[in-house]
Order: structure tokens, then C-alpha cells, then sequence
């Protein structure tokens, strides 16, 4: 059957301390997309203010630029449907087999704590309907609370980019918090990679989230075999 995917991405495009650069993680959008749009599935491309999406230029250089992300971001139809995302407030009320959520570092930024993107994410979980996050895409997990006010990753088994990986990123003294101490203390259990900065994909029912950018194929993989399943 036919799916349909809400894949979320943010409008955030600096750090905080406007030194640097940051947006979105190409790769965390670009294989699930390139992966439903193989299967003719329908997809939908939003963000909390819809319209523009930066790109984090980290994500675009040629050591981690994959062949996938490589042929997307050099397709003019692609570019102008992510930098036409639609706004949470157009999509929240539809019916989706899954919401995903992409990361990069600006998502610490404009997804914890946006109330929309929390309701859309409690009524998908709560009607058991799948929820994927990856990398700094699971921060807008962690304010999420189910129908009796616990937050909904309480006893969960999950991953997300975590901070000896923030230290390796260089990144420590500019995110706005630390994404791994977060998780933990809204009670998760997170399973971290053997190797920092490699492959790990965690499901949990139909909770699926993925650790870093290297993640990302192996990420598409597991949300789509699962909802073929369904």
C-alpha cells in the first residue's frame, strides 16, 4: 500500500552565538526521502515556520557528501520543494503512517520546545502511528508527553547524538544544551553506538531513531522495511 511520510526539518540557520553556520543535515533528509520516493510513496517536507530551510554547510562537504545527498542538492525540483516546506500549522490534523523527524544542530533550536510539533508528535504516537528521529533530530522528542502527561520517551529504548560525538563535532561550547544528559533525564534508555560517529539505529514499537549523520542510510532502511510491514 501507498504510504504517507511528514518529514520535519527546521528554519534555524545560525547558532546562537552567530558564529557559526548550521540548518539542516543534508544526509538525514535525503536518504529517507530518496528511499520512499523509490516506492512512489507520498511525502510532505515541513518545518515549524514552513518556507526556507538552510542547509548546514558542514553536511555538504565532500567527505561526508554521499552520492544521494550529492544528486539532491544539484536537483533543482528537490531544492525549491525543501525550500518551499510547508508549516506545521498547514499539515498539523492529517493522518500520516509516520512522522520523521531530520536532524542537524539547528533543531535544538526550534523543535524542543515548539507546542505544534509536540501535538503533532503525541497524537502520532498515540494512535500508534510510527515516529522516526535522527541525530539532533530526537530534541524534539524530549518535551513530547503522552495522554497521561508523561513525557513520552520515559522507559524508552532510543538513541541520539551524543556528547563525547558533540565533542568530536566541535560543537560543545555552541549547542544550547547537552542532547544526551537531556534524554536521560526525561528517563529514556539510550543505546549508544560501540564506535562514536558509526551506524546505529534503535527501534523501539513503533519508535525508530537513529544516532548521527552516519546513520542516516541504515535509518531509512529500518523505517521503511517497517512500514512495509504494515
Amino acid at each position: 500500500m501507498k504510504k504517507k511520510l511528514l518529514l520535519i526539518v527546521t528554519n534555524i540557520d545560525r547558532y546562537a552565538s552567530g558564529r557559526l553556520k548550521t540548518g539542516l543535515w543534508l544526509s538525514e533528509l535525503t536518504h529517507i526521502y530518496h528511499s520512499a520516493k523509490e516506492r512512489g510513496w507520498e511525502l510532505t517536507i515541513a518545518s515549524p515556520k514552513g518556507g526556507q530551510v538552510p542547509i548546514d554547510p558542514e553536511s555538504l562537504k565532500p567527505l561526508v557528501l554521499d552520492k544521494i545527498s550529492k544528486h539532491y542538492y544539484e536537483d533543482p525540483a528537490f531544492m525549491n520543494e525543501l525550500n518551499g516546506s510547508a508549516s506545521l500549522e498547514v499539515v498539523k490534523g492529517e493522518t500520516f503512517d509516520c512522522v520523521y523527524l531530520a536532524g542537524g544542530h539547528a533543531t535544538m533550536y526550534d523543535f524542543p520546545d515548539d507546542a505544534l510539533l509536540q501535538s503533532i508528535i503525541s497524537d502520532q504516537y498515540g494512535r500508534g502511528k510510527m515516529v522516526a528521529a535522527i541525530c539532533h533530530g530526537v530534541g524534539g522528542l524530549l518535551n513530547v508527553k503522552d495522554t497521561d502527561g508523561a513525557y513520552l520517551i520515559k522507559g524508552k529504548r532510543m538513541t541520539g547524538f551524543d556528547w563525547f560525538e558533540e565533542t568530536l563535532a566541535r560543537r560543545k561550547s555552541e549547542v544550547p544544551f547537552n542532547l544526551e544528559a537531556a534524554i536521560k533525564e526525561r528517563g529514556a534508555y539510550l543505546k549508544k553506538a560501540c564506535i562514536p560517529m558509526t551506524s546505529n539505529v534503535v527501534v523501539d514499537g513503533h519508535l525508530i531513531t537513529g544516532q548521527n549523520p552516519f546513520s542516516s542510510k541504515e535509518m531509512a532502511k529500518v523505517v521503511v522495511r517497517a512500514l512495509e510491514k504494515l
